[in-house]
């Protein structure tokens, strides 16, 4: 009885440890997110977070509803989980904006680009930015379209958020990054913001591609159309048409540039942690060429011999017989 009445005691107290250490982790977790300006930058998202806005006309002494730029139009949730979440709104924004009608002049303004915040900042070196602007100052984006290809053609500053560095999930990268590219290049409004030339279709581009559908599945557009680096994390350098990746042995071999691109990220990681190179290929995919096992080369390789030998045996067979 007695012991019964321990065991009950103990279950209880365990039940009321893992509730207060469960709402302790919710507690932190909550209070590490809350932003620092969730009420000023809530004056923004109050018109800028809706496809409608409210406003008192002066004028004409009403309430009038208007309907919002969709161009202008900020998801409060996409942004609270993008990377700058802790940001104001005035930090890249004038703070004129704070007044409401907001002067016209404003949208000349300047936005700031990457290097405005994290250039020279130790707390980012191992971005390498620097790098970064050097490689986007040089890719075909900037070489063609110069100061109208901007950093937030690409990562929008609103919703961007690193990718290759936090999910494990592969396939979330890639769909991630490759929905980047199609921002502009499946998109003829966002095309023509930079250019007036028709937006080439990308299926018909790559038409050259065998199981095209398998390749846009599992591998990015800068696979191919990139220069690997391997100082910075994603490459920036892109490359004019002519240099893009088409040899397949690029890819299918062991020496595979997935593993310097798509791959470095988790293959730095398991190097850090075990002290080794472990190819992540391995882990996540089978890439013919990429992966190979010596034991099954050795057998493949007697396979083949065997069969060949076969066929030279009944080559020769059947032209004694016939003579």
């Amino acid at each position: 009885m007695k012991f019964s009445l321990i065991k009950k005691c103990l279950y209880l107290l365990a039940i009321m440890l893992f509730t207060a250490t469960s709402y302790t982790s919710i507690g932190q977790e909550a209070e590490k997110r809350i932003p620092d300006f969730a009420e000023e930058n809530g004056l923004c998202f109050k018109c800028h977070g809706h496809k409608t806005y409210n406003y008192y006309n002066e004028w004409t002494e009403q309430n009038v509803r208007e309907r919002m730029n969709p161009y202008f139009i900020v998801d409060s949730i996409e942004f609270y989980e993008s990377n700058h979440w802790n940001f104001q709104c005035t930090d890249c924004h004038s703070m004129d904006y704070e007044n409401f009608p907001h002067d016209g002049e404003l949208r000349m303004e300047e936005k700031p680009g990457c290097l405005d915040c994290h250039g020279g900042d130790d707390t980012y070196a191992d971005y390498h930015f620097e790098e970064i602007e050097d490689e986007f100052q040089r890719s075909v984006h900037s070489d063609k379209h110069s100061v109208d290809f901007t950093c937030w053609m690409c990562h929008n500053p609103h919703s961007y958020k690193i990718s290759a560095r936090t999910s494990e999930n592969i396939k979330e990268v890639i769909v991630y990054d490759n929905n980047i590219c199609l921002s502009c290049h499946a998109d003829i409004n966002k095309y023509q913001l930079i250019s007036d030339q028709e937006n080439p279709n990308i299926l018909e581009k790559h038409d050259w591609l065998p199981n095209q559908q398998l390749h846009f599945a599992n591998v990015r557009c800068i696979e191919c159309h990139a220069k690997t680096n391997d100082s910075i994390m994603v490459a920036h350098l892109i490359q004019p048409k002519e240099l893009a990746v088409k040899m397949c042995v690029e890819c299918h071999s062991q020496n595979s540039i997935l593993e310097a691109s798509l791959y470095k990220f988790q293959a730095r990681e398991n190097r850090n942690k075990l002290g080794f190179f472990n190819p992540s290929l391995l882990e996540n995919s089978y890439i013919i060429g990429a992966n190979r096992n010596y034991y099954l080369n050795i057998i493949s390789i007697f396979v083949y011999g065997f069969t060949l030998l076969v066929i030279l045996i009944h080559a020769f067979l059947r032209i004694i017989i016939k003579k």
